[in-house]
């Protein structure tokens, strides 16, 4: 048995960008941080790394993203890690991974509202 599945609570950096795929399907990208808080056993200090994450939704999950989240928003958000390979124009290969998300939790003080990808699609 296989498993890949990504869970993560974090604030988007910049509003949700969206555009069309050839087949007119929605596509939309943002970057979502995720903060990991520790003390340092010796100093005791607190400290603080920030991780950003690459996100991508499709077909109706995108539409609502892209209606309803702005940079700054809180969300969680579940689905699978995907990666891209490609030769760049210098002939170099490339990669990035990228979170293919199926469903997202808009969180705040508004109340909470629950997105699911109808069709894991691309």
């Amino acid at each position: 048995m296989d498993l890949n599945r990504v869970t993560l609570i974090g604030n988007l950096t910049k509003d949700p960008t969206v555009k069309a795929l050839p087949s007119g399907q929605a596509v939309s990208s943002f970057s979502l941080a995720t903060n990991f808080r520790w003390e340092d056993r010796e100093s005791k200090a607190k400290k603080e790394s920030v991780e950003f994450h690459d996100v991508v939704a499709f077909a109706k999950l995108a539409e609502i993203i892209n209606q309803y989240v702005k940079k700054g928003s809180k969300v969680y958000l579940e689905g699978r890690l995907r990666t891209n390979s490609w030769k760049g124009k210098d002939g170099k290969s490339r990669r990035t991974t990228q979170i293919v998300a199926d469903n997202l939790i808009m969180l705040g003080h508004r109340g909470q509202r629950e997105v699911k990808a109808e069709s894991a699609t691309a």
